[in-house]
């Protein structure tokens, strides 16, 4: 399976959904998936540097990977001026790489952007995502009764 990346569009919104309504439900979490809401708070966010897709070449989604920073609007307590990131991969398609494709991308767009930091915050239970940001090279620099929080360095990089 040859995978590429590409910034998501209003025509992926459903199929990004369908990727999101089964990890939401795994969390046991009510927060929206519906295509309109994927369309608002990830394709089209007021504060968006680039939302990535991973398809295959039939054009079928198997993740995607946002990347806004953080403004007073900002969704979690994270300083102005840092980015803020969130992956989500198909649950069948887990450990296949395509969590590194999405970040490869959303890391030169936060270099063009000038970031300096990356914020990933996830559940605690949330062992596949707390894996994966550690894989990326994030570090935990806080951690709430039901999350962490992990800090990329961009400079690092």
């Amino acid at each position: 399976m040859m995978i590429t990346t590409r910034q998501a569009t209003a025509n992926d919104a459903d199929q990004m959904s369908e990727i999101l309504s089964p990890i939401l439900a795994s969390w046991k979490s009510d927060r929206p998936s519906d295509a309109g809401h994927i369309l608002r708070y990830y394709i089209e966010h007021p504060d968006s540097i680039k939302c990535t897709i991973a398809e295959d070449e039939t054009g079928k989604v198997f993740g995607f990977q946002s990347l806004i920073i953080a403004t007073d609007n900002k969704p979690y307590d994270v300083p102005n001026g840092w980015g803020i990131i969130g992956t989500y991969v198909r649950l069948d398609a887990t450990r296949c790489g395509i969590g590194k494709h999405l970040f490869a991308s959303s890391q030169e767009a936060a270099k063009q952007a000038g970031l300096k930091r990356i914020d990933a915050t996830i559940g605690q239970t949330n062992e596949t995502g707390l894996a994966y940001y550690e894989a990326m090279g994030f570090r935990t620099y806080r951690t709430s009764d039901t999350s962490v929080s992990k800090i990329y360095e961009m400079d690092a990089a």
